[in-house]
């Protein structure tokens, strides 16, 4: 096949999308889809190198995966060992180990199905994983690997013509069914072969069923056509698209038309400049994201000044000292220890697994700082989250269970302060119960939109049936409510917890989202026909929200000790009155309706006119808004003035 500067100006129009939408989404919105564009190119000439082997009988499966190791895995090598060298210096163990892990998934190519189990390629906090744009690689190569099996394996049964008709009926099928999980699950269909070979095997039919056409004049308009498709898509589709979705055929149709029509003289996709950044596109593509992370990382404001520039000249340098390197290929598996590239293979999965053994080379580490990040996992040592015990409703029993003392419900804001209650008590001679479950507020007819499912409804209606059916046992006992109100009322404020859509998770009845006064306004309601008839069997306590910090607080107390930086992790009072002065009105009215008391941890926790983050130098929090165990102690005096 002669060089195609159409495809290769479709790399550069592909590359560069994906790097613009990376540093800045508003400027191409739909510039992610540019990695669509990448596949059916992939598609065409895969499918063109495996069909004229098989056709011929000269088809060798062992050249074909030599080939590809050759050019995708020294990149990637390259790649892995410049952020496990900066990891080192910069990372904390525990991000370093989640980096090991990354590097092992992607060595092995199968990091989509790693980040397939996360939030969504579009939340926030997916732009901390360093090796996230690799999930692409991992899609490609599950083709490469099983395409070429599926072809041989047909040619024992069919001929090529029928083999051709294979691919067509696997193509709609798989369109079919990506449309289908895109619309079930977009976070996880994002990921997957399943939903993206449709994609490629598209690029393969543009091989398959080739159209001639003679006109220069048609040729010249079908490309253009397949460009302004190609365009289009970039601008009016973003991250709130489901995709892949039927929505991916304006990307991946356009790239289609522009294969299919072979036209090479075009100067839009057919110039120096296109022509150069399509024969770096696969090393722009590897270094850019790992750039956009730094950026984040580091907190770099108008990053993409340094980090554009910087990924175009990684590209250059990567392409011309890294993929220019020529490779012997081999023909037999028994030549399979000759394959250079096997041997970086090799020894980037055993450094990502040494370095995921180690907790993220945990021995390199300061004990002050392996102290400090101790505190992300200082929670409730009594497990008495329900989801532990499969969402069920869970009476977990802190203490002498002859003698409760208090009862808690509510999420994981009241599971985190749990064991503050418990220390205000004698637990050899005294107990209390709490009854809770993470991302669960206790208000009566909530419901949590979590990852797109009903969550919480069910569950409230059974605590409000055991509060009543135990209220003559426990007869002024007090009940306190704890839950994180702000997040569920407004958004979530710690960037990595963030998801894409960035909207209030709490809705009543069938409407998900309504304006925020609405929201607030039916919530005050709910939450008063909750706790207000339960004041006549107990000693209802509301428990104001804990001061969220927005950020991880362990984890940048010990980037400041390995960075020997200062980055205060506190927030003012006034910061804290303003997100929280919502949810303070509306405990202020219910107290006026009924006899439900008022425990303000900022009383404690702010008292200085900023919220601490930290105590003697220890963490108070084991994230960005859920006190450690350490923490919730400073509470301890509160609960003791208010309940003995």
């Amino acid at each position: 096949m002669s060089f195609r500067y159409d495809i290769n100006g479709l790399r550069a129009i592909a590359v560069l999308a994906v790097v613009l939408f990376h540093f800045n989404p508003t400027w191409l919105p739909g510039g992610f889809a540019g990695v669509d564009v990448f596949f059916v190119i992939s598609g065409f000439l895969m499918t063109s190198i495996i069909f004229k082997g098989v056709e011929k009988n000269t088809f060798n499966l062992f050249k074909f995966y030599n080939a590809r190791a050759n050019r995708i895995i020294p990149v990637l090598a390259a790649l892995s060992i410049v952020l496990v060298m900066f990891g080192i210096f910069y990372l904390l163990p525990t991000d370093l180990e989640q980096l090991g892990k990354q590097i092992q998934k992607s060595t092995t190519f199968t990091s989509n199905l790693l980040f397939a189990k996360g939030g969504g390629y579009f939340d926030t906090g997916e732009k901390t994983k360093w090796l996230l744009h690799t999930w692409s690689l991992s899609v490609e190569w599950q083709f490469y690997i099983f395409f070429p099996i599926i072809i041989l394996l047909l040619k024992r049964f069919l001929n090529i013509e029928n083999i051709k008709k294979v691919v067509l009926v696997l193509c709609i099928l798989s369109f079919c069914y990506c449309v289908y999980a895109t619309l079930k699950d977009s976070k996880t269909a994002y990921f997957l072969l399943t939903s993206r070979a449709w994609e490629m095997l598209i690029g393969g039919l543009a091989f398959l069923y080739p159209i001639t056409i003679q006109s220069v004049k048609k040729k010249a308009l079908l490309q253009l056509t397949g460009i302004s498709l190609i365009m289009v898509s970039y601008i009016i589709i973003s991250e709130h698209t489901p995709w892949p979705g039927y929505m991916a055929l304006l990307p991946v149709f356009g790239t289609y038309l522009i294969i299919l029509c072979n036209f090479q003289n075009n100067p839009i996709i057919n110039n120096p400049f296109f022509n150069h950044i399509g024969k770096w596109s696969y090393s722009i593509y590897v270094w850019h994201w790992p750039i956009v992370v730094a950026g984040v990382y580091f907190s770099i404001q108008h990053w993409w000044l340094c980090g554009i520039p910087l990924s175009i000249l990684l590209g250059y340098l990567s392409y011309q000292f890294i993929e220019k390197i020529k490779f012997q290929s081999f023909s037999s598996w028994k030549d399979i220890y000759k394959v250079k590239p096997l041997y970086m293979f090799l020894f980037i999965l055993a450094l990502g697994l040494f370095i995921k053994k180690t907790n993220g080379m945990e021995f390199l580490y300061s004990n002050s700082i392996k102290e400090i990040l101790n505190a992300v996992d200082d929670s409730n040592p009594y497990e008495c989250d329900s989801r532990l015990k499969n969402n069920t409703l869970y009476e977990c029993v802190i203490g002498n269970p002859e003698n409760i003392k208090a009862i808690i419900v509510g999420d994981s804001h009241a599971d985190a302060i749990t064991t503050a209650v418990a220390a205000s008590f004698n637990l050899k001679k005294e107990g209390i119960i709490a009854i809770v479950t993470a991302g669960c507020p206790f208000v009566i007819d909530a419901k949590i939109n979590y990852h797109d499912k009903v969550f919480c409804h069910d569950l409230n209606i059974q605590r409000m049936q055991w509060l009543v059916e135990n209220k003559n046992k426990y007869i002024n006992t007090p009940l306190i409510v704890s839950g994180r109100w702000v997040a569920y009322l407004k958004n979530e404020n710690d960037p990595e917890k963030i998801e894409n859509n960035n909207l209030p998770p709490l809705y009543f009845g069938s409407i998900k989202f309504r304006s925020q006064k609405d929201l607030f306004a039916l919530f005050s309601d709910k939450l008063e026909k909750t706790l207000c008839p339960l004041t006549s069997s107990y000693q209802v306590y509301a428990l104001l929200p804990i001061p969220e910090m927005g950020k991880n607080v362990p984890k940048t107390l010990a980037k400041n000790i390995l960075m020997n930086q200062s980055d205060d992790s506190s927030i003012t009072l006034s910061d804290y009155q303003q997100r929280s002065s919502g949810v303070h009105n509306i405990f202020q009215e219910i107290t006026r309706s009924c006899n439900v008391k008022i425990l303000d941890p900022a009383a404690i926790l702010c008292k200085t006119g900023r919220c601490i983050a930290e105590f003697k130098g220890r963490p108070i929090y084991r994230d960005g808004d859920h006190l450690s165990e350490y923490g919730n102690k400073l509470l301890t005096p509160m609960f003791k003035q208010a309940l003995l």
